[in-house]
């Protein structure tokens, strides 16, 4: 529970409503969609504040002036709105896509350059620029969190996707792909957020937060498909020829999220904020899967 004023953007989405019932105090929400979003920014009590902004335009969907627009500019704007209001500290979910797409040999670290390569991870390395130049002019503190794929329900996403095409009796090509994909349980990122609203350390820091287990394609598929009571059924096919084959189909940049590795260091946030992820990848699977037979 935080001792401190509360503000969050993105209140009613995937995290931010999690994020809202595991507060467990008051805070003030402002929703940053709509036409009058300037207006509501402008009542919003900052004083003495901490601000958890999480309101974005999610990834594939959106042109690049539209994620510039709703995740770059708002976030300047409302880290603007902010520092001139007293808040003490504005806290930013971001995203590893501002590190890139793709690791080879070790995992991203907070340090490392950023190197985005679609709308989304340019229009949130953006608004990180924009939160540290805002933050600095008013002497507000910023925290940048950088999340891999959140695991959690309700079920959106490729993770939804995945989930549905192994809900199937049918073989999946995957059983030679050897990568390492991180990720984070949705539990988990929001205990993270909490903690950089308050900790001394995380102030002007950058984390990359994730579980230390990493996870191959096969495994993910393993455990969904065992969570579902289906048979594993995985076959061998060469990662490339799935890469060429979706490439044919307009569906490359889909397929590498399966066949390719993407790794986030944590190391930084377990060791400043006394923080780790708890939850793993099959019990996280596995509520993951409950709730989608609930739902269906």
């Amino acid at each position: 529970m935080l001792t401190v004023p509360v503000v969050v953007t993105g209140a009613s989405g995937f995290v931010g409503s999690r994020l809202v019932r595991a507060l467990g105090t008051a805070h003030e929400a402002i929703a940053l969609g709509g036409l009058d979003w300037r207006e509501r920014m402008a009542r919003a009590s900052f004083a003495g504040a901490v601000v958890l902004h999480l309101a974005a335009r999610a990834h594939r969907q959106g042109s690049d002036d539209e994620f510039a627009s709703d995740n770059a500019v708002k976030t300047r704007e409302l880290a603007r709105a902010a520092a001139r209001g007293g808040a003490r500290r504005f806290v930013f979910l971001s995203s590893i896509k501002v590190n890139g797409e793709e690791t080879t040999g070790r995992p991203f670290a907070p340090a490392d350059p950023p190197a985005p390569m679609d709308a989304y991870g340019r229009s949130k390395r953006d608004a990180e620029v924009a939160l540290r130049e805002e933050a600095s002019a008013g002497g507000m503190e910023a925290v940048v969190v950088r999340s891999p794929l959140v695991y959690g329900a309700p079920l959106k996403g490729h993770l939804s996707t995945l989930v549905r095409g192994c809900d199937s009796a049918w073989p999946m090509p995957f059983a030679a792909v050897s990568n390492r994909r991180s990720f984070i349980d949705i539990e988990d990122l929001c205990e993270v957020l909490l903690r950089c609203a308050e900790a001394p350390a995380a102030a002007g820091a950058t984390y990359l937060v994730a579980h230390r287990e990493a996870i191959s394609t096969p495994e993910l598929i393993g455990h969904v498909r065992d969570a579902l009571g289906r048979a594993r059924n995985l076959h061998s096919v060469s990662p490339r020829l799935l890469e060429a084959l979706a490439s044919a189909c307009g569906m490359g940049a889909t397929m590498k999220r399966l066949t390719r590795s993407l790794e986030a260091d944590a190391s930084l946030a377990e060791r400043d904020l006394g923080w780790s992820a708890r939850v793993g990848a099959r019990e996280s699977v596995e509520r993951m899967v409950r709730a989608y037979r609930e739902r269906a």
